[in-house]
């Protein structure tokens, strides 16, 4: 899957059309176009990473500051549902303790995204059992 990539305003134009004609919100569409949260952290305590059953891919990083999320990033090859969930994942995390992000499920992602295509919801299901799993690696690693 090839991911668009707007380099012009009339560019961006025709992507936020053709998501919204789609059924992606403005704030789905806003998490896909700006990637906010997309990238590596290299110094991450906490890091995972999985395929979904469409093949769409993303990695996790976060890196604590004090007991809570100081930053966290995804990189995600996949389309603009998993995009967006990523991103909205991280913003719902960041500043939050390690409890509060295993609380995160796939409803709370819905709702902050507002609404992406029915096809889609097994995005924001890939983007919160990504957190879950680094979650959980990283609290057997601290038990260990």
């Amino acid at each position: 899957m090839t991911q668009i990539q707007a380099t012009t305003p009339a560019e961006t134009k025709a992507i936020e059309e053709m998501l919204t004609a789609s059924g992606y919100s403005k704030t789905a569409i806003n998490y896909y176009i700006d990637k906010p949260n997309m990238g590596l952290i290299s110094d991450a305590e906490i890091t995972s990473e999985m395929t979904g059953t469409c093949g769409d891919t993303m990695g996790i990083y976060i890196k604590m500051d004090n007991g809570v999320v100081g930053d966290a990033k995804y990189q995600v090859m996949g389309c603009a549902g998993a995009i967006s969930a990523a991103m909205a994942v991280v913003d719902l995390i960041k500043g939050k303790d390690l409890d509060y992000a295993r609380s995160i499920d796939d409803g709370v992602v819905f709702k902050a995204l507002q609404e992406i295509p029915v096809k889609k919801h097994h995005c924001i299901q890939l983007a919160v059992k990504t957190l879950h799993k680094a979650l959980d690696a990283h609290r057997l690693q601290k038990t260990a």
